[in-house]
C-alpha cells in the first residue's frame, strides 16, 4: 500500500551565524556558490545584514538577504532550493526582508539581478520593483546586471505583495 506522509509544515524565521551550514548549501544549489563558507559566517554574524529562511524541518527551503545601509535595503540575494522553485517561496521570504527593512526604518531597496534571468525579475516587478538602470559586465562571467530599486512605505499594506 502506497501511503502519503504529510509533509512538514514550513517555519519562516531569521537566519542567525549557527544557520551558515544550509546557506551555503542552498546557495550552491541554486546560485552556484556565490559566498564561501567564511563570508556566509561574516553575513549572518553582522546585525546590520539581515537574512530571513523558510524551513521545512531542518531543510532550509528558501531565503532572502540584505544589507541595511542609512535608509536602504540593499538585496543581496534570494534563492530557492531548485526543486522548490515556483511555489511562492522566493515571495515570501522577499516580503519578509522588506518587512525587516521597513521595521528599520528603510525607505527604499534595491538590488542588482541579471537580465536574463526572467523568473527573478518577474518576482521582483511583482513587488514593485523598477528599473533604475544597468551595469554593464557586472557579474563573474561578464553579463549585465539590472539594477532595481523599490519605494518602502511605512506600512506593508501599502506596498503590492510579492505572491
Amino acid at each position: 500500500m502506497n501511503v502519503r506522509k504529510p509533509l512538514a509544515p514550513l517555519r519562516q524565521s531569521l537566519l542567525i551565524p549557527d544557520d551558515w551550514r544550509p546557506c551555503l548549501d542552498l546557495d550552491r544549489a541554486s546560485l552556484g556558490g556565490l559566498w564561501s563558507a567564511s563570508q556566509w559566517q561574516i553575513e549572518l554574524a553582522d546585525q546590520g545584514r539581515p537574512g530571513v529562511g523558510l524551513w521545512r524541518g531542518e531543510h532550509l527551503l528558501a531565503m532572502a538577504c540584505g544589507w541595511l545601509v542609512l535608509d536602504e535595503l540593499h538585496i543581496t540575494l534570494v534563492a530557492v532550493a531548485p526543486e522548490q522553485r515556483r511555489r511562492g517561496l522566493g515571495g515570501r521570504v522577499l516580503e519578509a526582508l522588506l518587512e525587516i527593512a521597513r521595521a528599520s526604518g528603510a525607505l527604499h531597496a534595491t538590488l542588482e539581478v541579471a537580465p536574463g534571468n526572467g523568473a527573478a525579475v518577474a518576482l521582483y516587478r511583482r513587488c514593485g520593483f523598477l528599473d533604475a538602470g544597468l551595469r554593464r559586465g557586472y557579474y563573474r562571467n561578464g553579463d549585465d546586471a539590472l539594477i532595481q530599486w523599490l519605494r518602502l512605505t511605512a506600512s506593508k499594506d501599502e506596498e503590492p505583495g510579492c505572491g
